[in-house]
C-alpha cells in the first residue's frame, strides 16, 4: 500500500465514514495505520513556509483526526461485543488485548474477594508492587530500598532504570522520573 493509493483526506473521510454508517467493524488494508503513521510523518517533515505552511499542517491535523475517530469507533465496536473482532488488525488487536487482560484481573481480584482467597489478594498485591518498570530519571536522585528489599541508586538526569513499580510509581509523582517503554 502507498502513500498515494490511498491517502488524501476524501480517501481517509470515506474510510471513517464508512466505519460509522456500518455496525459491523469494516475490512480496511491490514497495513493501514502503518501506511497511515508514514503518511502523516511524511507530511510533517516536509518543509513549507507560508500558506502552504498552513495548509500542510490543516491536512496533518484533519488526518489526525479521522485516524482516531476510525481507531476509535473500531474499538468501540470491538468491545461492545456485540460483532466479530475478525475485522480487526493487528494495532487494533494489540489494544483489544489488553482490555481482555483488564478485564480478567479484574474478575480475579473480584472471585478472590468474593471467595475468601486472601492469599491470592495478598499475592497479587506483592507482585504488583514489586513487578518491574522502566523509567527515566528527570532530576537526581539518592540511593534507596525499593520495595523489593534491593538497593537503587544513584541517579542523574537521563539516567534509565528498571525498579519495583511501587518505586517508580512514587518518583513519577513527583515528576523525579517518568515512564518508559523499552523494546523487546
Amino acid at each position: 500500500m502507498s502513500d498515494t493509493e490511498i491517502f488524501d483526506l476524501s480517501a481517509i473521510y470515506r474510510i471513517a465514514l464508512s466505519e460509522i454508517e456500518n455496525g459491523d467493524i469494516q475490512k480496511i488494508n491490514p497495513e493501514f495505520y502503518i501506511a497511515l503513521s508514514q503518511f502523516i510523518g511524511k507530511l510533517k517533515s516536509e518543509e513549507y513556509s507560508g500558506v502552504e505552511a498552513k495548509i500542510k499542517n490543516e491536512i496533518v491535523e484533519k488526518t489526525s483526526t479521522l485516524a482516531q475517530l476510525i481507531m476509535k469507533t473500531r474499538l468501540e465496536k470491538a468491545i461492545s461485543g456485540n460483532v466479530q473482532k475478525t475485522g480487526l488488525i493487528d494495532e487494533e488487536k494489540f489494544v483489544i488485548d489488553s482490555n481482555d487482560e483488564m478485564q480478567e484481573r479484574n474478575e480475579m481480584i473480584l472471585s478472590s474477594t468474593l471467595n475468601g482467597k486472601t492469599k491470592v489478594l495478598e499475592s497479587i498485591s506483592k507482585n504488583n508492587k514489586i513487578k518491574p518498570v522502566s523509567i527515566r530519571f528527570l532530576k537526581d536522585v539518592e540511593e534507596f530500598v525499593g520495595a523489593d528489599s534491593e538497593k537503587y541508586g544513584s541517579f542523574k538526569p537521563e539516567d534509565i532504570a528498571t525498579i519495583p513499580n511501587e518505586n517508580a510509581q512514587e518518583l513519577i509523582t513527583k515528576k523525579l522520573a517518568v515512564k518508559i517503554h523499552l523494546e523487546k
